[in-house]
């Protein structure tokens, strides 16, 4: 088999997720470009964050092309050093020739993005768009949707826990009994900001994370909020990267990081 050329890799998935539909303060896209995207693509990588372990590793597997979700740059740069693992991970893809291409805010606004994957993985019905963008509804942050029925608090943090893949979640207590859990909200990543947009939408929980403690205290008495931490909330875009390159080029090389892992240690 031909392999496909970098940029073809790259087509489909902008064709999923166009750059142009990112946040106007994010850096989805190219982060390194050593040579041509006309080159073959020798294999593609895919990870959460790009870290040093996650170049050698794309090394050793022979892919010449690292996937992220999370750019690799996205504040400036004033000088590149080994001390940084960001830059050390910048410095080894430069020297084993290896491309970088990131799909942040692309990848969470996009219409079957990370919060409407998340919404599927955990039965949700009827998903919509929590905060549609203004130029085109259908796409946006976070989703909003029903179970076909109310589920207890309990069982409903269990199901959190088991498609979130953790032990471990933080979550409101304001005292008051949830009668149960039918309606709802969520956002991939850093997305207390929508916590009244969930409330808005009459949801009976909405799950995200990086939370505030003073979030908990405005907003607990209104709704169940269920934190379960970033990593947790976008380890998933792996499995999405790999769903819409295996889809175009099913017998092509394509490999989830085992390499990285959860930078939060809970004790």
């Amino acid at each position: 088999m031909t392999e496909p050329s970098i940029i073809k890799i790259i087509e489909c998935i902008e064709a999923f997720a166009p750059r142009s539909i990112q946040e106007k303060w994010d850096n989805t896209g190219w982060q390194l470009r050593p040579a041509s995207e006309l080159n073959s693509c020798t294999g593609v990588m895919l990870c959460l964050d790009v870290t040093p372990e996650v170049v050698d590793e794309a090394v050793s597997e022979g892919c010449n092309l690292i996937v992220s979700h999370h750019p690799l740059l996205f504040h400036g740069l004033k000088q590149i050093s080994p001390d940084r693992p960001n830059q050390l991970a910048l410095l080894r893809a430069i020297t084993h020739g290896i491309y970088i291409y990131s799909s942040h805010t692309a990848l969470d606004n996009a219409p079957e993005g990370v919060s409407h994957q998340l919404g599927k993985m955990l039965g949700l019905m009827d998903i919509q768009v929590l905060s549609p963008r203004q130029t085109d509804p259908s796409t946006g942050l976070g989703v909003i949707g029903d179970f076909h029925y109310a589920l207890s608090e309990d069982d409903f943090l269990k199901r959190v826990k088991e498609v979130y893949q953790t032990e471990s979640l933080r979550v409101s207590d304001s005292g008051r009994s949830w009668r149960g859990v039918q309606n709802v909200a969520l956002c991939s990543g850093s997305g207390s900001e929508f916590i009244p947009d969930a409330i808005a939408a009459r949801a009976d929980a909405y799950i995200t994370s990086d939370t505030r403690y003073h979030d908990f205290v405005d907003f607990g008495r209104d709704i169940l909020i269920v934190d379960t931490g970033h990593f947790e909330s976008e380890i998933c875009t792996k499995s999405i990267f790999s769903a819409i390159v295996s889809e175009k080029f099913p017998n092509f090389a394509v490999r989830q990081s085992r390499a990285e892992h959860n930078p939060v240690r809970y004790v």
